[in-house]
């Protein structure tokens, strides 16, 4: 065996002598081994220094078995790339001579396939030494140059092939380095950005190779850690970047995280393990096993990459849920036929696996089998998880995602399908409010509502009916426990939610169930041998939730047909509700013994409570029964034609209280205390023209006489010939007493007697008010004065009764002066031929004629300041006209009233004014009234 020589332990000098020799033979040799140099390191292997030599120093320290450091520094003009690991040996001496050799198997954690990677440092040097504890080495192309010159071979045009001829150098690696090669930089090669573009790519170096654990370049250390996490992936972290890392079958994959979050790659390249140029457009980087060119810049023709995508959808199911679709491809261009080619594996590789995560917590799902929901929630999740299998997680249903789900063929549900797939499930009212709880963020605006036109509603019925538009809501109803209205589609009130009206539920208020045509149309139309008194509902079911709903409302809301409901009295019939009365209502007191109403069964009062029943016509006291804008008698209230006639114009609303027909004429005074004590019976009593205070005024009795013959004891119209009503209670019903107008023939038939009826005492004013309402009363055309029967005396303005035949009514002013009181009758001012038709009595003109004794001094109104004066203090402008003025004014009478009488103030015949003057301010008072008559 020959010992190796101490000086050139690789025999260097051997390998020289045997390549010039194959040159010297061969001067194509020599070209085409300086072509091939030139094309490695202008094409193949440009701009890749620091990829080679980390390739190199990653495969020494995996044969080594250590873990890989490579330290780069520059001094002295030189760049030295040192590594730990294997030392340099015979072999590897070879490869580097040898442009088309490498002593790599490609077994192990080798990745380098090509001893040619080398020729990458030519592009920054042409004197390149590879120190190594077993020996050192020395490229140079001047040395190459001077053999080339010594042995009259020519320089190739090229240029001289740095890497073939090698010497043997003694300098040793630096201290705590295996290899290192050093390099003398080039003219015009910028050490500083070289450093720089080193430290850009240690992160790619350390990610695409792990048998490289460090890398130092100059001052700054780039070191990778690399943790196993529960997921099943690796953390791996270089200084404050940080990546999980999946292992496949033919490739690793690394996603950049930022605070917990994957960063999805937007542009990269395959990396095989190293950087080439084969662009790709993938979510993730990936180190593949590909088998690639020479130069490693693109894949073989043939290479089978869709191997890279295999485990790819084990890699997304083990990142967190809400992560998982940011790795999914998403449609576009490729970036290249291999990205392409790999795209399309990874998506066959995602729509085979399970890995999309369930919204109800089950095994990841199969893209086919899954559903996304946009806008999903996690409570809207929650309540169809039971109702729509496969949904996806809400974190992976929104807009962001929908790109990716349709690339890996997950089927979106829309709100139309949803509403669909809801049909025909039963569930509890409550679940329902939740579903549209849940909804209602979804809904943001009207296609979103058209889409649920369809949506299940259930009703108070227990039925479930299609769509929100054919049901109402009633918001007033969460308190009142189960109910069932089957006159109405009401929404179940624990299923009642906001939603529905903006899809298109109506809304109704209790007033309007109540008030429902159907309603009334269920309660004429319920069958008493339908109700079993013996069951849950003794009063029946329609009954039951009529009763459960009045108290919600204004006893005023309850329509009056709903008296019609069928209850149990205490004999256990069936009795409409307007015909009962509560156990121990004093309304019983005060009704007629043939009345027909019967007590209600007391269990129901029990049940439902007594305010529920009045309100539906129970009886208790009085019932009130309120009409809007009423247009006829048609209430079944008792003569209220007879009072509908009396009405000027419709009502806009009639209050009136009920069953006052059914009142015993001697129990009137508790009947007017039970009405003055409700507050609703005491306000329909106080409007003088309503039909209540009519009926009291005209058909209500005390101590026998009408209640409309008493007047209020401090309403003084009538005193003397009404009198005062003295029950405690007249306060309340005061509109129902006598007033100033004179309603009915029975009062005025009174108002005749009295006024006849020497007993009697009344003053001039009440006198002057019972004429005066007498003679509206009957000359309006309300009363026909032959209803009555007319008194043979009448009561004069003196107080006296006078006979008839002897009374005088002044219809002109100035008679009045002239007729004695005790003969004189009259009413307000106008009212003269009226009252004298009705009292049939003479009107003085007709019967008496008048004139002066004297004609007076002749003036006028304006020449005379008296009457001028007068005028001022009685507020009237004085007439035009003859004025004749006379100290004492003394008038001849014939006819009914005879002899002469002294007057203030006169009328002749021809029309001239007579005048005393204390009589001006009475004339002129007097003539300025539009009703008087001067002409004869």
């Amino acid at each position: 065996m020959t010992r190796p020589d101490l000086a050139d332990p690789f025999g260097t000098a051997a390998l020289r002598e045997g390549i010039i020799a194959a040159w010297s033979s061969s001067p194509t040799r020599l070209r085409e081994d300086a072509a091939t140099e030139a094309d490695h390191v202008r094409a193949g292997y440009r701009d890749r220094v620091l990829t080679e030599l980390a390739q190199n120093a990653a495969d020494a320290a995996a044969r080594s078995g250590v873990p890989g450091e490579l330290r780069v520094w520059f001094a002295e003009g030189r760049l030295h790339v040192a590594n730990l690991g294997e030392p340099l040996d015979e072999g590897g001496v070879h490869a580097l001579t040898a442009l088309r050799s490498s002593n790599k198997t490609g077994a192990g954690s080798t990745v380098g396939r090509f001893g040619v990677g080398f020729t990458a440092v030519l592009s920054v040097s042409d004197d390149i030494e590879v120190r190594s504890r077993t020996g050192s080495l020395h490229f140079s192309a001047d040395r190459t140059r001077a053999v080339l010159a010594e042995r009259n071979l020519p320089e190739p045009e090229s240029g001289v092939p740095a890497l073939r001829l090698v010497w043997p150098t003694e300098t040793p690696p630096a201290t705590g380095s295996d290899t290192e090669v050093v390099l003398v930089l080039r003219p015009g090669v910028d050490a500083v950005a070289l450093l720089d573009a080193f430290r850009s790519e240690a992160h790619d170096i350390l990610l695409e190779l792990p048998g490289l654990h460090t890398l130092v370049v100059a001052d700054d250390e780039f070191t990778r850690h690399r943790r196993e996490l529960d997921s099943g992936l690796w953390e791996v972290r270089i200084g404050d970047r940080t990546w999980w890392e999946f292992t496949g079958a033919s490739a690793r994959w690394l996603v950049p995280v930022v605070d917990g979050r994957i960063d999805p790659v937007r542009n990269d390249v395959l990396r095989a393990p190293t950087r080439s140029d084969e662009e790709l457009s993938l979510p993730a980087i990936v180190v593949a096993d590909v088998a690639m060119q020479p130069d490693r810049r693109r894949v073989l023709p043939g290479a089978h990459v869709e191997n890279v995508a295999r485990g790819y959808a084990r890699f997304v199911a083990a990142l967190p849920a809400e992560q998982r679709l940011d790795l999914v491809p998403l449609p576009g261009f490729a970036r290249s036929e291999v990205d392409g080619r790999i795209r399309e594996a990874i998506l066959d590789e995602l729509a085979a696996g399970a890995w999309l995560p369930a919204a109800d917590g089950s095994a990841d799902l199969v893209p086919d089998r899954a559903v996304a929901l946009p806008g999903l929630t996690d409570e809207l999740a929650d309540v169809l998880g039971e109702v729509v299998p496969g949904l996806v997680i809400p974190e992976l249903c929104g807009p962001r995602h929908a790109s990716a789900l349709t690339a890996v063929g997950v089927h979106r549900l829309g709100l139309a399908r949803l509403a669909e797939l809801l049909s025909g499930h039963e569930r509890d009212p409550k679940w329902w409010n939740r579903l549209y709880e849940a909804l209602t963020p979804l809904v943001v605006d009207a296609v979103a509502a058209e889409e649920l036109a369809s949506l299940p509603v259930p009703l108070s019925d227990g039925r479930t009916v299609t769509g929100p538009r054919t049901a109402v809501l009633a918001t007033q109803l969460q308190d009142l426990g189960p109910v069932s209205m089957p006159w109405v589609r009401l929404v179940h009130p624990d299923a009642t939610h906001p939603l529905l009206a903006r899809l298109g539920a109506g809304t109704v208020t209790v007033e309007d169930l109540l008030a429902d045509p159907a309603l009334v149309a269920a309660v004429e139309d319920t069958d008493p041998d339908d109700i079993d008194p013996d069951g849950d509902f003794p009063a029946g079911e329609l009954a039951d939730i009529v009763l459960r709903l009045v108290p919600l409302v204004s006893p005023t809301a309850v329509p009056r047909e709903l008296g019609a409901l069928l209850l149990p009295d205490t004999h256990g019939d069936l009795v409409p509700a307007d015909e009962l009365l509560l156990p121990g209502a004093p309304l019983a007191e005060v009704l007629v013994e043939d009345a027909l109403f019967g007590t209600v069964d007391p269990s129901v009062p029990d049940r439902y409570g007594a305010d529920a029943l009045r309100a539906i016509g129970v009886g208790w006291g009085f019932t009130v029964l309120r009409a809007e804008l009423p247009t006829g008698p048609d209430h079944d209230l008792p003569d209220e034609h007879l009072w509908w006639e009396r009405l000027d114009d419709d009502p806009e609303v009639l209050v009136a209280v009920r069953d006052l027909d059914l009142v015993d004429d001697r129990r009137w005074s508790r009947a007017l205390t039970l009405l003055a004590a409700e507050p609703a019976t005491a306000e329909a009593i106080t409007d003088p023209a309503g039909y209540t205070a009519w009926y009291l005024r005209t058909r209500a009795s005390l101590d026998g006489r009408p209640l409309g013959h008493y007047r209020f004891a401090d309403d003084t119209l009538f005193e003397g010939l009404l009198d005062p009503c003295t029950h405690p209670d007249a306060s309340a019903f005061r509109s129902a007493l006598a007033g100033t107008r004179i309603d009915d023939t029975d009062l005025a038939q009174t108002l005749l007697d009295r006024l006849a009826d020497d007993s009697r005492s009344p003053g001039p004013a009440a006198i002057v008010a019972a004429h005066d309402a007498l003679a509206a009363a009957f000359s309006s055309g309300g009363l026909d004065p032959e209803s009555v029967t007319l008194p043979d005396g009448v009561r004069s303005l003196a107080g006296v009764v006078v006979d008839a035949a002897d009374a005088l009514v002044p219809d002109r002013p100035w008679f009045a002066a002239a007729i004695p009181h005790d003969r004189l009758v009259t009413g307000g001012r106008g009212t003269a031929h009226a009252l004298a038709d009705v009292l049939d009595i003479a009107v003085a003109s007709a019967v008496i004629d008048a004139e002066p004794v004297e004609q007076g001094r002749s003036s006028t109104w304006e020449r005379e300041p008296a009457a001028v004066l007068a005028g001022i203090i009685a507020g009237v402008p004085p007439p035009r006209g003859v004025l004749a003025l006379h100290d004492r004014l003394v008038v001849r009478c014939s006819g009914a009233l005879t002899g002469e009488v002294e007057v203030p103030w006169w009328v002749d015949a021809a029309g001239t004014v007579h005048c005393t003057p204390i009589g001006l301010a009475a004339a002129l008072t007097a003539l300025t009234a539009p009703d008087v008559r001067t002409e004869p």
